[in-house]
């Protein structure tokens, strides 16, 4: 008895499958065709839902996207120019600078040469100014020597004259002799 609980009457089915004949339902040759109208309706449901509701979707996203990567990349772009603009005008002066920098150079060499040789000029004709005025006072001092060499050569000749003769020299005759023997 408890096989014939589980089977209906006359079917040779079990209570589990429903009463229904023949298994499973999509290999049923009696609801294939309401299956493939039912298969096809919810096809073209879902045809329909995707591409009009969210195909535009996905393509306007990817637009709005594929939108924004070319803006970025124009902005780069934009940005790469400033900066490659920006890096020529700081190279251009920073070279000017450097330019400027040995032309200031050159100048001050050039004023610190013209004054040294303006200082060297000036010290050389002060020097030479001394110079001249040192030979001016060696030659008075020579004449000034020279003055007294005759009256010292005066003086010691009639001293030597009377020493050896014991007579005094005559001192005009002295400083003949004297006068004769400096011109040579």
């Amino acid at each position: 008895m408890a096989e014939g609980q589980g089977k209906s009457s006359g079917s040779g089915h079990t209570a589990a499958d429903g009463g229904a004949k023949g298994g499973f339902p999509p290999f049923q040759k009696e609801t294939f065709a309401s299956q493939l109208v039912s298969f096809f309706l919810a096809f073209a449901l879902l045809y329909f839902i995707v591409s009009k509701i969210a195909l535009p979707r996905v393509a306007n996203l990817l637009g709005t996207r594929q939108g924004m990567i070319e803006n970025d990349l124009a902005q780069a772009q934009k940005f790469k120019d400033e900066s490659d603009t920006a890096l020529a005008a700081y190279e251009k002066e920073l070279a000017d600078a450097r330019a400027r920098a040995q032309a200031i150079g050159a100048e001050t060499r050039e004023k610190l040469a013209a004054q040294s040789e303006g200082e060297r000029k000036s010290l050389e004709d002060s020097l030479a100014a001394k110079l001249a005025e040192a030979e001016k006072t060696i030659a008075q001092t020579r004449q000034t020597a020279m003055s007294n060499v005759g009256a010292i050569a005066s003086e010691a000749a009639a001293a030597i004259v009377q020493r050896l003769t014991g007579a005094q020299p005559d001192a005009r005759t002295v400083e003949s002799a004297v006068n004769a023997s400096i011109k040579g």
